[in-house]
């Protein structure tokens, strides 16, 4: 693991990298009671020559240090850290799975260390990541099933002008019990829903897309707009950009025709928007997307009393999420260069 500590008077520590172990921390600290804590979800890829590549991580760096800057926690250097990252990987890199759909998760994490029960921001701070192999998020017997969502409008995953635009600890308890009480009725994640019209926020911890049939015979791929409630995910970002590079012609999504436009759309969508594109039949696919999850099939949402079912629900990915799928994982294993979105350790 890397370790690095921070106080007022003398700033970052020299950085250590150490084997595994617990933390020593005063029980006053603050990340215990006012919860100043906050985190980054990155992998490490097995390349086509055994290398150790990381997908997008100065994308990474530029959230924790927003996420930082939210909860008041002492500034850092984004391309230290991650040279620091990658050093550790380097080190830890026998741990990379070579398995298809299997990889290094990396968890950077930053807390807030002040001893004092006084409510104010801590100045002082304790930075480490730690790292764990790792496979699929969602294991099932049936793996092409999509995952099952129930939309709960009561409690609330964020509001605006709090916090759910950031990667805090603090965003993810508070969905523990709603997500039990979900499981019990028979799904696996919320479709969490926002206000009197029923905005769409996220799936569980993921972004959410729909995939949409226009008259035209093209394809609106439509997911909510970064309005201070949303995760911005990395995944997020890069699903969007494949789909327009496609639609530029810049690229060829997999099994996708090239002459098929895939219009994306960043804006609010609702439950009853989706309850009436499933009634029309024109809601082609739902799908999530997020650093563990890459992309998971959508299969049913329970909405008022019904489940609303996607046509893809026993199949899994539809043409759109596979190709975005794929895409995704020959760029983060290096067998698709595409715009240095995956660099090496070495790099």
């Amino acid at each position: 693991m890397l370790i690095v500590s921070y106080e007022p008077g003398t700033g970052w520590s020299a950085p250590e990298i150490k084997p595994y172990g617990p933390l020593s921390v005063d029980p006053a600290a603050s990340c215990f009671h006012y919860c100043p804590n906050v985190f980054e979800g990155m992998k490490a890829y097995r390349g086509p020559n055994g290398e150790a590549r990381l997908f997008r991580p100065k994308r990474n760096m530029e959230r924790l240090t927003r996420s930082a800057e939210r909860v008041a926690l002492p500034p850092f250097d984004e391309d230290a850290l991650l040279v620091l990252i990658k050093r550790l990987v380097k080190i830890d890199e026998r741990w990379i799975p070579t398995k298809p759909g299997h990889s290094l998760y990396i968890r950077p994490t930053v807390i807030g260390t002040r001893a004092a029960l006084g409510v104010a921001a801590s100045d002082s701070a304790l930075l480490y990541v730690i790292l764990t192999p790792t496979g699929p998020y969602f294991s099932t017997t049936d793996k092409a099933k999509g995952v099952s969502l129930l939309a709960v409008g009561k409690t609330v995953r964020s509001w605006p002008g709090g916090t759910g635009g950031h990667k805090l600890g603090l965003n993810y308890a508070p969905g523990f019990l709603p997500q039990r009480l979900a499981a019990e009725q028979g799904y696996e994640q919320i479709l969490w829903l926002l206000g009197d019209d029923q905005r769409i926020t996220e799936a569980g911890s993921m972004n959410f897309l729909v995939v949409v049939q226009r008259d035209d015979g093209d394809l609106d791929i439509i997911t909510p707009p970064l309005d201070g409630t949303i995760l911005p995910g990395i995944t997020r970002l890069s699903c969007i950009e494949l789909l327009d590079a496609h639609t530029a012609r810049q690229t060829v999504l997999p099994g996708i025709p090239a002459s098929r436009k895939l219009y994306t759309h960043e804006r609010n969508l609702t439950m009853p928007e989706i309850a009436a594109y499933s009634d029309a039949g024109t809601l082609l696919e739902a799908f999530g997307v997020g650093t563990a999850v890459a992309v998971a099939p959508i299969g049913r949402i329970g909405y008022e009393g019904r489940d609303l079912v996607l046509p893809l629900e026993n199949v899994g990915l539809g043409d759109v999420g596979r190709a975005l799928l794929e895409r995704l994982l020959d760029i983060q294993t290096g067998k698709v260069q595409w715009e240095g979105w995956s660099v090496t350790c070495e790099d």
